[in-house]
């Protein structure tokens, strides 16, 4: 016989299993999936095509939160008979947060690049820190995060000799979700990284995105994504933007 005043919960044996789902999922349990494949082009006096492929990958458990994202685009334009590639970058990596307490959580990376229009072969960043939730409620969650990373560059600029850049770097930013209504969903980003090895130097990354739902599978995406270079390969531009919407898919288990 329990008493009244010693009950915690009630559920039926549907919602405990649900709730034990959470607490213990197996590997492909909780996975939510969302990713479009984008196609743009015009025909005339000059010819154009887009192709852009985001992806997002995230799983959400009682004591974790593990997410990984791709991201890429490519883009070509002939005219009077001369094709070249107008755009061609691809941007990948995943996280991981870990319950501390019901606030404070570990936070780690992995993060992969390659951008052909800053000259930049590939960047590879790894790094972890702490966490603090300010706000999480049924709407979505506010978080900020901090730590150190490691960071290696390598460039092959058209007029001058390939050359790599490793640097230690301190991290800080903050990661936003927010259910709009029970259709949209929006999802931000922010990071700042500080050169510590050549202090002064700095990289800044943004990205923001909405997924709204047409029908159970169906979704219309948008998505922004933005990265910033304080010490570009000279004649390269510091800024480079990448957007992209359609339609797309989600897929949850």
């Amino acid at each position: 016989m329990v008493a009244p005043a010693d009950i915690v919960a009630l559920r039926n044996t549907k919602e405990q299993q649900a709730y034990e789902r959470f607490l213990h999922p197996g590997l492909l349990d909780l996975w939510v999936i969302s990713g479009s494949l984008n196609i743009a082009g015009s025909k005339g006096n000059a010819r154009t095509s887009t192709l852009t492929t985001p992806i997002n990958f995230v799983r959400a458990s009682r004591s974790s939160r593990t997410s990984a994202y791709f991201n890429s685009i490519r883009s070509k334009a002939t005219i009077n008979g001369v094709s070249a590639e107008t755009a061609r970058a691809v941007r990948g990596g995943w996280g991981y947060n870990r319950n501390i307490t019901k606030k404070l959580f570990f936070n780690g990376f992995n993060d992969y690049e390659y951008d052909q229009f800053q000259s930049l072969d590939l960047r590879v960043v790894l790094g972890g820190g702490l966490g603090y939730n300010l706000w999480t409620g049924g709407a979505g969650r506010f978080s900020l995060v901090g730590g150190a990373a490691w960071n290696r560059e390598k460039f092959s600029p058209a007029t001058a000799p390939a050359f790599t850049r490793n640097s230690a770097e301190a991290y800080w930013g903050n990661d936003f979700s927010y259910k709009l209504n029970n259709r949209t969903t929006l999802a931000q980003g922010f990071r700042m990284f500080n050169n510590l090895t050549n202090t002064g130097e700095y990289r800044v990354n943004f990205d923001i995105g909405a997924v709204t739902q047409l029908t159970r599978w169906l979704t219309w995406n948008l998505s922004i994504s933005d990265r910033y270079l304080s010490n570009p390969v000279i004649g390269r531009k510091n800024n480079d933007l990448l957007y992209t919407t359609g339609l797309g898919f989600t897929f949850a288990r």
